[in-house]
C-alpha cells in the first residue's frame, strides 16, 4: 500500500511539473531604453539561466533577489557588498566583461549569456551587445525620483525572473524612513555638490544626489547657477558665488574617492571646501556640510539598486538624524 502511495505521489509530481514547464512562458516583454535612449518593448527570455552584468544598479538588483549564481560575465565590481561577483575573485567562474563605460565585447559573446544588463555609461554600445543577446538597459528616472524609480526598475527586472512578489517586500520600510527624514530638508535651501581631484562643482537635480530634492523636498540652489543642464561632474562655481547664495545644507558626493583617485597630491574634500570663505556661512558653523565619502561608490555608481538605497538612506539617517 505504502509503495503504490508512493508510486501516486511521484507521478502527480510529474504530472505538475510537467504542466508547470507547459503553462510556463518562454519569454516575456518588458520596457527598456534602447540604443536611441528610448522606452520601447523587449522581448527577453523567461527565468534566464546565463546572466551577464555591466551595471552595478542592475547588480544589486540581481543579488537581492537570490540570483547571483546565474552570473557567467561581470564588469569589473568595486562595491564592496558585492564583490563576490568581481571577476578577478571569481577563480574564473565570472568572466571579465570590462567596466561600466566599457565592455569587452568579445569576452561577453565568449560567456554566452542569455541576458545582459547594462546602464547608461554603456548607451552607446548597445547595437553591438544585442547582437550577443537581448540587452536589458535600464536607468534612474529622476523625474520619478530615486525610490520611485529603483521600485520600479526592480519590478522589471524581477519580472523577468518570476519574481515580482519579492520586490514589494524588500522595498517596505523605506518610504518610513523617508518620512522621517523629509521634515528636517524640505522647503530647505540646498546645494548639491561634486568634490573631484581638489575642486568642488555644483550639481543639477537630475544627479546621483537627487534624493535631497526629488524624496526630501529640499530646493537646489544649484539650478540657478550655470547652465540648467549640467555636465554630468557638475559644474564649476566660485567660492564667492556660493557664499552669495548662503545655502543651509550643502550635500557632497566625493568623486575621488568613489573613482579611487583619492591619494597623492589630491586633498580631502573637507580640506577643500572647508576654507576660509566657506567657514564664515551658518552652513559651516551648523555642522549642514554633508560628506559622502564612506559609501561614495554607492552614492556614484550603484544609484538605483535596492541595497543601495539602503545605504543611501542609512548615509542621510546618520547625517541629518543627529
Amino acid at each position: 500500500m505504502k509503495k503504490l502511495i508512493s508510486l501516486l505521489l511521484a507521478v502527480m509530481c510529474l504530472l505538475s511539473a510537467t504542466a508547470f514547464a507547459e503553462t510556463a512562458p518562454q519569454t516575456v516583454t518588458i520596457q527598456s531604453f534602447n540604443g536611441n535612449k528610448e522606452l520601447a518593448d523587449l522581448e527577453v527570455p523567461y527565468d534566464p539561466q546565463r546572466i551577464a552584468i555591466l551595471d552595478m544598479a542592475a547588480l544589486d538588483i540581481v543579488d537581492s533577489l537570490g540570483l547571483g549564481d546565474r552570473i557567467v560575465g561581470s564588469a569589473k565590481v568595486t562595491i564592496e557588498y558585492l564583490t563576490q561577483y568581481n571577476p578577478d575573485d571569481s577563480e574564473g567562474k565570472i568572466l571579465n566583461l570590462g567596466s561600466v563605460k566599457t565592455a569587452d565585447l568579445e569576452q561577453v559573446a565568449l560567456c554566452e549569456p542569455d541576458i545582459i544588463f547594462i546602464g547608461g555609461r554603456l548607451s552607446a554600445s548597445y547595437d553591438a551587445l544585442s547582437e550577443i543577446a537581448p540587452v536589458v538597459y535600464l536607468a534612474v528616472d529622476y523625474e520619478k525620483g530615486v525610490v520611485q524609480s529603483t521600485y520600479d526598475n526592480a519590478k522589471t527586472i524581477a519580472s523577468i525572473f518570476g519574481k515580482e512578489a519579492e520586490i514589494d517586500a524588500k522595498m517596505a520600510g523605506f518610504q518610513a524612513r523617508i518620512d522621517t527624514l523629509k521634515p528636517v530638508i524640505e522647503g530647505k535651501n540646498i546645494l548639491l555638490a561634486m568634490y573631484n581631484n581638489n575642486a568642488m562643482s555644483i550639481m543639477d537635480t537630475q544627479s546621483q544626489l537627487n534624493i535631497m530634492a526629488a524624496e526630501l523636498g529640499g530646493k537646489n540652489l544649484g539650478e540657478t547657477v550655470g547652465n540648467a543642464q549640467k555636465a554630468t561632474h557638475g559644474e564649476d562655481a566660485s567660492w564667492e558665488t556660493i557664499i552669495s547664495l548662503n545655502p543651509e545644507y550643502i550635500f557632497v558626493l566625493d568623486r575621488s574617492t568613489a573613482t579611487g583617485a583619492a591619494g597623492e597630491g589630491v586633498l580631502g574634500a573637507a580640506e577643500v571646501i572647508e576654507n576660509e570663505l566657506i567657514k564664515q556661512l551658518d552652513v559651516y558653523k551648523n555642522g549642514n556640510i554633508v560628506y559622502f565619502i564612506q559609501h561614495a561608490n554607492v552614492w556614484y555608481t550603484s544609484t538605483g539598486g535596492i541595497q543601495a538605497l539602503d545605504t543611501m538612506l542609512a548615509d542621510l539617517e546618520a547625517a541629518l538624524l543627529k
